[in-house]
């Protein structure tokens, strides 16, 4: 199996190390650049590459690069919570295809903060390995598996929870992957989408609506992330006030 590895975050690394462990080493590898960058020097010293194979940020979409990452006749290109936009060009350099790790469990939860979403509108929540295609998110699935929301759980302990599971979900399936004839079945129905403003439109407790207390809940444990920027609030005398939540299970009587 030759592949090129796209990725980001601490996932990025773990998934990259255990693919080496295994014996697969990259022909190339994409990393972030900036403002967007995590983990890209702690890959470039897990991958091991020379810099004419390491691309950081947009490069890769640049003309001489797409035509390096073709020359290496790769099956794969694997992106790990990559943060970039891929055009068409890019999408077809691999002979099998680009595949991608979400935490979601498609077609649910397409596009951004999926924790959230997830609890907002009471969908099924998990990790999915799929090709990518042109559209976000809508690629052929590989592999996935659910994961149950419980009660207590925040959008930030919801994530915690998927990155395991994105990372058991991708282990089971590279056995297929290296069989170079993975298995693939096609989004059945619409499913959910989300766009990164769309978290914009529910944040506000409005003081003067009626809310039942299920609709209070859910909104400030899914919006209570790892960021205070996306917290629930409410407005009072000209205050801003976020709102965050701590579950604690109590002992019964």
């Amino acid at each position: 199996m030759k592949y090129a590895f796209a990725g980001d975050r601490q996932i990025g690394c773990n998934i990259l190390k255990y693919l080496i462990e295994q014996g697969y080493e990259p022909s190339a590898l994409l990393v972030s650049r900036g403002k967007n960058e995590s983990h890209a020097e702690t890959l470039r010293q897990i991958s091991n590459l020379p810099e004419e194979y390491i691309f950081s940020g947009n490069s890769f979409k640049e003309k001489e690069n797409i035509q390096k990452l073709n020359d290496l006749s790769i099956d794969y290109i694997i992106g790990i919570h990559f943060p970039y936009i891929i055009p068409t060009e890019v999408l077809s350099i691999p002979k099998i295809g680009f595949l991608n790790l979400h935490p979601a469990y498609l077609p649910y939860n397409k596009g951004w903060h999926t924790p959230s979403w997830a609890i907002l509108e009471g969908t099924p929540y998990g990790a999915t390995l799929h090709f990518m295609s042109e559209d976000l998110d809508e690629g052929d699935i590989i592999h996935q598996k659910e994961l149950q929301v419980d009660t207590d759980d925040t959008a930030n302990s919801l994530y915690q929870k998927v990155l395991t599971l994105e990372e058991e979900v991708f282990k089971e399936a590279l056995e297929d992957l290296v069989s170079l004839k993975p298995k693939k079945s096609k989004q059945t129905h619409a499913g959910t989408s989300h766009i990164k403003k769309d978290l914009e439109k529910v944040k506000e407790l409005k003081l003067e609506e009626k809310y039942t207390a299920r609709e209070i809940l859910d909104k400030i444990r899914a919006l209570t992330t790892n960021k205070d920027s996306e917290l629930a609030f409410f407005v009072e005398d000209g205050k801003k006030v976020g709102v965050r939540v701590e579950f604690i299970l109590l002992e019964e009587n």
